[in-house]
């Protein structure tokens, strides 16, 4: 038996639509988060006049979802909603925005059992399903915040010393990163929208009903499987604190996708130009004239900087310099990691050996459906017929 390389990047597409959600379990996430919204616009505010604004951020809008892996364990999928709330910061607290918005979701009879207890920024919906396959959704409650951009927010953070405004733009990040991804989106959506109606009939009975947000091009596969790799690659107590978060992934990895055919060699360019920055680890400086450095930055204090795409005041690193710059060790640990582990992994193991190693990178469950794929039986060799020539004639036989 021999490891099949060329079918290589076929596989981790397959194993991508694995860890990605499934169409029907979309569809009852955008219900669900859709009934909490009109909920919540339907609600009255303390110190608002105008209407609700409900929306989705973070993976489930960019297309980036993956079911997470938190400690070895498979958790629920994260959905992300805004809820802005028409006020202004003149006239009213992060404090008494935070809590109107909790207060309104512990009056539905429902979303009040679903409550968790407050969270720093957010209010959390917990859904259990049947399959075991739950949500955890959380509602982000803020204001507008016109003195940045169009679409800025302040967003509501709690300390132990009491609330405060923290600045944010999903709506200005969405759309950046829908530029990064259109050119790629308008080549693949036309064949998966396709393919998802077929085997999604039942549910999207033509091609139109199928939502973009589940066409996912080789920068968005790019981006799930990282993920995937980075939440197994940091599955130890002692390690998770030191996970770089998803949004340096997805930033980073947008910045660097040159169009590449599929997630495998965009995968490739997008480490590979990461990897040139490492040396800022020992501080040392990085050849300038390389494609894609400076995304990552040292200060000349010594700490870290990756930038905000539509806010440059907003630094994604702005904890990397902390435990003896420990964040960007592991972050620069993990991409030597990736080489192995998604990149150029050991083919030259033995066909069980190498699906454990496939296992341990991506996870069990995603990588046991496809792995054969991988696996060519070695050719079949003819034995050689030995031939007995009795009673040769001459010149041959003697006598």
């Amino acid at each position: 038996m021999a490891i099949d390389k060329i079918r290589y990047p076929e596989f981790l597409e397959r194993v991508a639509r694995e860890i990605d959600i499934p169409p029907h379990k979309y569809r009852d996430a955008v219900r669900r988060y859709q009934a909490v919204g009109r909920w919540l616009e339907d609600g009255e505010y303390s110190g608002c006049s105008g209407e609700v604004v409900i929306y989705p951020q973070g993976s489930f809008r960019l297309g980036t979802v993956v079911r997470p892996v938190r400690l070895g364990v498979a958790a629920g999928y994260d959905i992300d909603l805004v809820c802005e709330l028409p006020s202004t910061k003149g006239v009213t607290t992060p404090q008494l925005i935070k809590h109107s918005v909790g207060d309104r979701l512990k009056q539905h009879d429902t979303y009040s059992r679903l409550l968790d207890d407050e969270g720093r920024r957010c209010w959390t919906l917990e859904y259990a399903e049947e399959d075991d396959i739950g949500f955890h959704l959380d509602v982000l409650p803020a204001i507008p915040d016109s003195g940045l951009t169009d679409t800025a927010i302040a967003i509501t953070h709690k300390h132990d010393w009491g609330y405060d405004w923290s600045a944010s733009d999903p709506r200005g990040y969405a759309a950046w990163f829908d530029g990064k991804n259109q050119a790629a989106f308008v080549r693949h959506a036309p064949e998966q929208k396709l393919a998802i109606q077929r085997l999604e009939s039942h549910i999207y009975a033509r091609i139109d009903d199928v939502p973009d947000q589940l066409v996912r091009t080789p920068l968005q596969r790019a981006i799930q499987l990282m993920k995937r790799n980075r939440d197994l690659h940091f599955n130890r107590p002692e390690t998770v604190a030191y996970a770089p978060i998803s949004i340096i992934i997805t930033t980073l990895a947008a910045h660097l996708y040159g169009g590449e055919g599929h997630a495998h060699s965009a995968l490739v360019a997008i480490v590979e130009a990461l990897q040139r920055h490492a040396a800022l680890v020992d501080n040392r400086a990085i050849d300038p004239g390389l494609a894609g450095l400076g995304l990552i930055r040292r200060l000349p204090d010594g700490s870290w900087y990756i930038a905000n795409p539509v806010n440059s005041d907003e630094n994604f690193a702005d904890r990397w310099h902390e435990d003896g710059h420990a964040r960007a060790r592991a972050f620069f640990s993990w991409l030597e990691a990736l080489q192995t582990d998604l990149l150029n992994p050991p083919t030259h193991l033995d066909p069980r050996r190498f699906k454990e190693h496939l296992a341990r990178a991506l996870g069990g469950a995603a990588v046991a459906p496809h792995a054969d794929m991988l696996v060519r039986p070695a050719p079949e060799v003819t034995p050689r017929r030995r031939v007995h020539i009795s009673n040769p004639a001459k010149p041959w036989r003697s006598g």
